[in-house]
């Protein structure tokens, strides 16, 4: 394949070959008819999602959104609730307490008696059965409140329709190229499953890193988690922070483990001033969500301690201290679209606001290691992303539109536009 006439940063307008999956050449007026017109718009590596979780996106299609942007209070959730015909499983998905309060069994039953119904908590984490839920699956629960039970859930409640098409092109028309995927207990034959997905993979626990979750009501002391990690090596570890606490625990038990090339923080929520210096000694990568401040502005207000607000989601402060630094979507806990993450990395208060070049910096890191961004440059693989315009107009709105195809080992992954004349 022969792109005629694209802007590659540090390059200028220049023509691409692609040959074997893999970028042959890069200069002016190479030879042979063009594949592609390129028009001026810039070439780009491929955008990499470094955290995601790509079944329980898929799976969105089969489910009820009941989070605060889709339903206000009880009446607006029961309705929700009560879509489909008497005695149809319900899945919901998005559920936060701003919408009803707190959400247990007896409060399920109250709304929605009628079938079986379960919610999950935005968080991802807990999910909330109702009577009729629990009975058809043959789980016993007093409060029907199951938190971090998917490995067993998954093998009890009826199968999803995954729409794992759907995520591809959706993804494919963003400029994604690549996913990591973040589940902390894949199972069995996921990788399979998500090779339909046109987009290169990385599957943490199948892949390195190990993800390793940790919770404040069951966290390990810093030698216990510091073991684990030690039976883990020589492989990377990808640690779940979500607190003050276990990221103190983590970097602990990485110093007296020793870190490996590949370490990551997932999330990184909070991190104190104090700890920017560990961080940057350990050569962890923190792979975090710039957006959730912006998107959960509203719950993070009342929700988060005072004294932890101003360290929610570091991104500049960590890439000033040394720290390297990528970003993932955490979809669907959070929106899809890497652009939308990009503005809002943009758009965060003066000390952690990234310029737009830094903020796309975030996704065009390799899946092994998130902090290095790739280029394009021979030799590279030749996952990419061509815009409709040169990259000074693209930063200045950072938006999909932007995006005019994708090609994955230089195979075209989006739909080609009429009369486009996109190599398939």
């Amino acid at each position: 394949m022969l792109i005629r006439d694209v802007e590659v940063e540090g390059r200028g307008r220049v023509d691409v070959r692609v040959e074997r999956g893999r970028i042959a050449a890069i200069g002016h007026r190479l030879p042979g008819a063009a594949d592609v017109d390129g028009r001026g718009g810039a070439l780009l590596p491929g955008l990499h999602d470094h955290h995601i979780h790509l079944t329980a996106l898929a799976a969105e299609t089969a489910s009820v959104r009941v989070g605060p942007g889709e339903v206000r209070g009880r009446a607006g959730l029961a309705a929700a609730l009560r879509t489909g015909a008497p005695g149809e499983w319900v899945r919901a998905v998005g559920y936060h307490e701003s919408v009803a309060g707190e959400l247990d069994r007896s409060a399920l039953d109250a709304l929605a008696p009628d079938r079986p119904v379960r919610v999950q908590h935005r968080s991802g984490a807990l999910w909330i059965l109702n009577s009729a839920a629990l009975r058809t699956a043959g789980l016993e629960s007093p409060d029907g409140r199951l938190w971090r039970e998917d490995e067993r859930l998954r093998a009890l409640l009826p199968p999803i329709r995954l729409d794992l098409a759907g995520v591809g092109r959706r993804a494919a028309r963003l400029g994604v190229t690549g996913f990591t995927n973040a589940d902390p207990h894949p199972a069995d034959g996921l990788t399979r499953t998500l090779s339909v997905l046109p987009q290169r993979l990385l599957v943490m626990g199948v892949d390195p890193p190990v993800k390793l979750v940790l919770d404040d009501p069951t966290l390990p002391t810093p030698d216990e988690l510091a073991d684990t990690v030690r039976a883990i090596r020589p492989r990377p570890v990808a640690v779940h922070c979500v607190t003050r606490v276990q990221l103190l625990v983590t970097l602990l038990a990485l110093e007296d483990a020793g870190p490996a090339d590949g370490d990551r923080i997932e999330h990184g929520s909070v991190i104190p001033v104090e700890a920017l210096s560990r961080l940057k000694r350990l050569g962890v990568t923190v792979v975090t969500q710039p957006h959730f401040p912006l998107e959960r502005a509203e719950a993070y207000a009342t929700e988060v301690h005072p004294d932890d607000r101003p360290h929610l989601y570091r991104c500049r402060s960590l890439a000033e201290a040394g720290v390297p630094v990528a970003a993932g979507t955490d979809a669907p806990y959070g929106t899809h679209d890497p652009w939308a993450v990009m503005r809002a990395a943009v758009a965060r208060g003066e000390q952690e606001s990234l310029t737009p070049r830094a903020a796309l910096g975030l996704f065009l890191g390799g899946p092994r290691r998130p902090h290095r961004p790739r280029r394009v440059t021979a030799g590279a693989a030749a996952d990419l992303c061509l815009l409709h315009v040169p990259l000074r107009e693209a930063l200045d709105v950072l938006t999909a539109d932007a995006v005019r195809a994708a090609y994955v080992r230089g195979r075209l992954i989006t739909d080609p536009a009429p009369d486009s004349g996109e190599a398939q």
